[in-house]
């Protein structure tokens, strides 16, 4: 299921709640251009960062663009204007956990949450827990998560020769999570012991993140039924998940159809006015004179 918005200039949509998970800022494949205009065309009443947002794994200041700072920045904007903003760490922000139940100005950083949408018992957790590999091999998880990374770096090689001859993109991440047994196998059997647990523990709805795999489903286990959503990624599917007016939708960042326009985009600011601007929006007396 999945809903692609138009837009105005200059105009801020509003929304009850938003969840974004697995942006992995830092490294080769993140989508802070895009995140950032989405976020821009907002207006939230709480947002759920659902774990993976920084990648502190396989993290490089070379891939940290304006675009990443502003996205930092934007988040800043929304808490500094009264946005309830939950930080639920994944395993790529591990780190993270240190610092559980962290409070500060509307921002807390936790491992799960759980919320009432309407009377609708919700239950929002990053998803890494129920990982097998990640629990048992970790070295082994790390390592994917290296050739994760280089996979997107050839595709996006690939895909800008496909662009310069007119043919359509491939998702080489896709096709094999798609394609291979193995990979479609361990999906279903995330999203079944996610359902379960969410049942036994009388939840209508549970959120996640963590697999890439964006989806909004009513699953049925033992005569019992939840509502399974997973926000995807800002890496190759580009999806947020939305709720409003008692309703979820699965948000698609579509390039063609997404007509906002931000001044920004074409001002260059170096790293020095961006730090500026940052530290200017969390302490205005500060002055970089």
């Amino acid at each position: 299921m999945g809903v692609i918005f138009e837009f105005m200039k200059n105009s801020k949509r509003p929304v009850e709640l938003i969840v974004i998970s697995d942006t992995h800022l830092g490294t080769v494949g993140a989508r802070a251009q895009e995140l950032h205009r989405y976020l821009k065309s907002i207006q939230p009443k709480t947002i759920v960062l659902n774990g993976d947002i920084v990648d502190l794994w396989q993290f490089s200041k070379r891939h940290w663009n304006k675009y990443h700072t502003k996205v930092i920045k934007q988040l800043l904007k929304f808490i500094s204007n009264g946005v309830k903003v939950h930080y639920i760490a994944g395993n790529h922000d591990e780190a993270l956990r240190r610092f559980l139940n962290f409070e500060l100005e509307g921002f807390k950083i936790t491992n799960k949450l759980s919320l009432d949408l309407d009377g609708k018992k919700t239950w929002f957790f990053h998803g890494d827990v129920f990982d097998v590999t990640m629990q048992h091999s970790r070295w082994l998880t790390r390592l994917g998560g290296f050739g994760y990374d280089l996979l997107i770096l050839i595709n996006s090689t690939v895909n800008k020769f496909l662009t310069l001859f007119g043919r359509e993109k491939l998702s080489f991440s896709k096709t094999i999570k798609n394609k291979v047994k193995a990979a479609v196998s361990y999906i279903n059997s995330f999203e079944t012991t996610v359902v379960d647990i969410a049942i036994r523990n009388n939840f209508d709805y549970v959120v996640c993140g963590h697999i890439h795999q964006p989806v909004i489903k009513t699953i049925e286990l033992n005569s019992k039924r939840v509502v399974y959503l997973n926000s995807g990624d800002w890496i190759e599917n580009m999806t947020a998940l939305e709720y409003n007016n008692k309703e979820w939708t699965l948000f698609q960042y579509d390039s063609d159809a997404f007509k906002l326009s931000d001044p920004e985009d074409h001002e260059y600011k170096d790293a020095k006015a961006l730090f500026s601007d940052l530290v200017a929006d969390i302490n205005p007396n500060f002055s970089n004179s």
